[in-house]
């Protein structure tokens, strides 16, 4: 990839769309590329930080797991979109995995580097900002989902997360849906065969297509109230 790739790369992303070409060439500077096939790490949960990253083309999910070994998916993102910043910034352990789920490649920005750039540009610090209380307005929505909704509507907002995300054409099996839903495979299964009955989503080659986005995002906002 060469520098004007990098400039492109990171002018496509929310965090840095508002830089100058100078700027963008200077930040670009301090970028190393990395691929990754799919289903490679990028970092593991617990691993020191050493760069955050912007994603270039392919794909990457966050994930932990626990004890039981078994894998919660946190988040998707693609490119243009930024990972593992958290960790940088608070100079401490990665908090959870990433994973490639497809061919990607990635800009790393180290730490020190980056936090010299942000000295006298506080409007990127501010834009980092608004991306990581977005987040966490995310993270607790999906708290309040879990705890509070149906699993039809836990699964029917898992499915509108991912395809907005990925298209309407998802690559994830019963089980990952599952994980990311809170609930059991056998669960998950029942719920998918009732949305696909409904001609709300179809099977094609192992993937997951959503085929009536309008009955699914009625479904994701449960009983009409009354």
């Amino acid at each position: 990839m060469q520098q004007v790739d990098r400039a492109e790369v990171l002018k496509g992303s929310l965090i840095f769309s508002g830089l100058s070409e100078e700027e963008l060439a200077e930040l670009s500077e301090l970028t190393v590329e990395r691929s990754f096939s799919t289903g490679e790490f990028v970092f593991w949960d617990g691993d020191d930080p050493d760069c955050f990253y912007i994603i270039a083309e392919g794909k990457i999910k966050v994930l932990k797991h626990a004890s039981s070994g078994k894998e919660f998916i946190i988040a998707f993102f693609g490119p243009g979109e930024m990972f593992g910043e958290v960790a940088v910034f608070e100079n401490r352990p990665y908090p959870a995995s990433a994973q490639a789920v497809a061919e990607t490649r990635v800009l790393g920005i180290e730490r020190e580097g980056f936090l010299a750039f942000l000295n006298h540009r506080p409007e990127v610090a501010l834009r980092i900002i608004y991306v990581l209380g977005g987040r966490l307005r995310d993270a607790q929505s999906r708290l309040r989902d879990i705890a509070g909704e149906r699993v039809e509507q836990r699964v029917a907002s898992i499915l509108l997360m991912l395809s907005s995300k990925l298209g309407p054409s998802l690559p994830f099996t019963r089980q990952e849906i599952a994980d990311m839903a809170g609930t059991t495979t056998e669960t998950a299964i029942r719920v998918m065969s009732r949305l696909k009955d409904g001609g709300i989503v179809r099977s094609v080659r192992g993937k997951t297509v959503i085929v009536d986005e309008t009955k699914l995002r009625l479904l994701s906002e449960g009983p009409p109230q009354v």
